[in-house]
């Protein structure tokens, strides 16, 4: 073996161990997470944590399922993140196309402009969103939820789906103009098509967002209209904080976003890079 190729399998050898460690450092607390979620107090508790040889137990997952409400939780969940996620696709994709089909002068400088907007902390709105809710008698409801998500998420929807639109000819358009579509059957026939992956990866990160979102949740939500992250909070007590539960409930919770994020991995890698480009 040359010294040339010697080098080169070291190299790549060295790139490949770098990688595991940063894998073993993303990866760790998940495991942590999950590991435990199956540890009954007295192990959660020990002074001398055991990450991998222990006796597990499903009573934490069993009080949850049993006695915890996880059902509501989730359907709650369920409904604010599925129906933030299906207006901010329609609301963003139509105010996306405008700006990438529409000539202005700073046409480029607004669409650009507009993930400043999502640059703004939901804590910053949480409490004017409160004073707002409870003036307007609406509270404990899960359409003001829905909405509020829809409006954080859907700067990030614009500027993500500018980018697609742009990368579209637009003789497309003018040819099925030519054939007799009107401007709806372009839109749905003709672009819609070739936008899938520009609508997958914007409805992979508005549902991971509004999924995941707790300081509007846990203001703006009651006993019964409670989300996920919520809940989890819940296990938080004057007596002391119940970590195997609360393991176990966040165990629970990234299971459907990291199904979901799995299976539309390749929609992700093409959105990165071919959306959200430079117009």
């Amino acid at each position: 073996m040359s010294d040339r190729v010697r080098d080169d399998a070291l190299r790549q050898l060295g790139h490949y161990v770098a990688l595991l460690i940063l894998a073993a450092f993303a990866l760790a607390p998940i495991w942590v997470m999950i590991a435990t979620s199956f540890k009954n107090e007295v192990l959660v508790q020990d002074s001398t944590p055991l990450w991998f040889f222990f006796v597990p137990t499903l009573d934490n997952y069993a009080h949850i399922l049993d006695r915890g409400r996880f059902d509501r939780y989730l359907t709650n969940s369920a409904i604010v993140a599925t129906a933030s996620t299906a207006m901010t696709l329609l609301l963003g994709g139509f105010c996306a196309y405008a700006l990438a089909r529409t000539s202005f002068r700073g046409r480029q400088l607004m669409a650009n402009s507009t993930l400043l907007v999502r640059m703004v902390p939901p804590a910053v709105l949480a409490v004017p969103a409160f004073a707002f809710v409870l003036a307007s008698g609406v509270e404990n409801d899960l359409v003001v939820l829905t909405v509020l998500y829809t409006a954080l998420n859907l700067p990030f929807a614009i500027w993500l789906l500018f980018g697609f639109y742009k990368q579209i000819p637009v003789e497309l358009e003018e040819a099925a103009i030519v054939d007799g579509a009107s401007p709806l059957q372009v839109f749905f026939r003709v672009l819609l098509p070739l936008m899938k992956s520009g609508y997958a990866v914007a409805a992979i990160f508005t549902f991971r967002i509004a999924w995941n979102e707790f300081i509007l949740a846990l203001l703006l939500t009651g006993r019964r209209t409670r989300t996920l992250p919520v809940a989890a909070a819940g296990y938080i007590t004057d007596t002391g904080v119940e970590w195997g539960r609360i393991m176990a409930m966040g165990t629970l919770i990234v299971i459907p976003p990291l199904l979901f994020t799995f299976f539309a991995a390749r929609q992700i890698i093409a959105g990165m890079t071919a959306g959200a480009v430079k117009g």
